[in-house]
């Protein structure tokens, strides 16, 4: 049987057969680890940048709060196998902000270990405080990611010459998709930023939140751009210039989506699942993911605190909607209301 060589394998220095190790007389230790050099990170760039759908992926829980794997790796699986090409691990959707480092570099790895011969495994290590994101960067590229996903210092904010600072530290680090949605950080990331970040050889693209007359301007200027809205993405990928989508909805219905980021356009299916994206962002982000998932048997009722199920009215309209699209959701032997006593809120994990 012939080897078939991954999209995204790493390759190994030949060893002849048999042959003995010599023993170095000494050994020196690198203590800081170093940027991935252009030449070693060219390749992935220009693959990881044609990428049309990637799945902002849900981390699924215990009762106890902490990751289910066996879950996770179904769920991961199904979007594989229904077209999806690469993943955000532990991005807002998949709830990274309420995990510790240890648990968002060690999720990181195990994607990388049971899928990175499969998917395009890009890590969410960006941080509001550029030593925190230039660490964690480190530990994710240390695991084998092969990108990361860079927001904009939040909260505090900063100057235009400390947006660039800071991104020009962190895609110093290795390939990167800088992430502008200023609806959850508080500053956008202006246009002048963008147009000197994406001169940087690591620069993958932005995942745009603002709309598609943002995205157009960016692509009409060669800056390659994901959307980060499923609702726009039709129209971001078709119309203006996106290579595709980041998505939330394809978690449910992958296969979906990839047929509305492939191929020709496709308005009535955009048209015919309008409103399941809308319910999919009746709450902020990922309430309603969590709920739908838990209604469809592919996750366990358990949410990480802040975070609640939707209401109960909201729950039987978003069954209607999962109803109709049954057949398009992997795994999925019914949709079930739920009722409120069934969920498990958990503070402490």
């Amino acid at each position: 049987m012939a080897v078939q060589m991954s999209l995204f394998s790493r390759t190994r220095a030949p060893t002849c057969p048999g042959a003995r190790r010599a023993r170095p007389s000494a050994v020196r230790v690198q203590a800081t680890l170093l940027p991935l050099p252009a030449s070693e990170t060219r390749s992935t760039v220009d693959r990881l940048k044609k990428l049309r759908l990637i799945t902002a992926i849900k981390t699924p829980y215990l009762a106890n709060g902490k990751f289910d794997l066996p879950a996770y790796d179904a769920l991961v699986s199904h979007q594989i196998e229904n077209g999806v090409e690469g993943l955000i691990v532990g991005g807002t959707t998949g709830e990274g902000h309420l995990m510790s480092w240890d648990e968002h570099v060690m999720l990181i790895a195990h994607t990388v270990n049971a899928f990175g011969d499969k998917t395009a495994v890009i890590g969410n290590t960006g941080s509001n405080s550029t030593r925190e994101a230039l660490h964690a960067t480190e530990q994710g590229f240390a695991v084998g990611m092969h990108a990361s996903l860079q927001i904009n210092p939040y909260y505090g904010k900063t100057s235009k010459a400390g947006l660039l600072n800071h991104f020009n530290a962190v895609l110093n680090e290795g390939p990167a998709v800088v992430y502008n949605v200023p609806g959850r950080t508080g500053q956008d990331i202006p246009d002048d930023v963008v147009m000197e970040i994406c001169q940087h050889s690591n620069f993958l693209g932005m995942k745009e939140c603002t709309g598609n007359s943002r995205i157009k301007n960016y692509t009409s200027k060669g800056v390659n751009c994901w959307s980060g809205n499923d609702d726009e993405s039709h129209d971001a990928r078709h119309s203006n210039g996106a290579v595709g989508v980041i998505s939330v909805t394809s978690n449910v219905i992958p296969g979906l989506m990839h047929k509305l980021m492939h191929g020709s356009p496709d308005p009535q299916l955009n048209a015919d699942l309008k409103e399941l994206m809308a319910w999919m962002f009746c709450e902020p982000n990922p309430i309603s993911l969590n709920t739908a998932l838990a209604m469809c048997g592919l996750a366990r009722p358990v949410f990480r605190l802040p975070y609640v199920p939707l209401s109960r009215a909201q729950r039987e309209k978003g069954a209607v909607l999962l109803n109709k699209v049954q057949e398009h959701i992997p795994g999925c032997k019914s949709v079930r209301v739920m009722e409120d006593h069934e969920f498990i809120l958990v503070g402490r994990h």
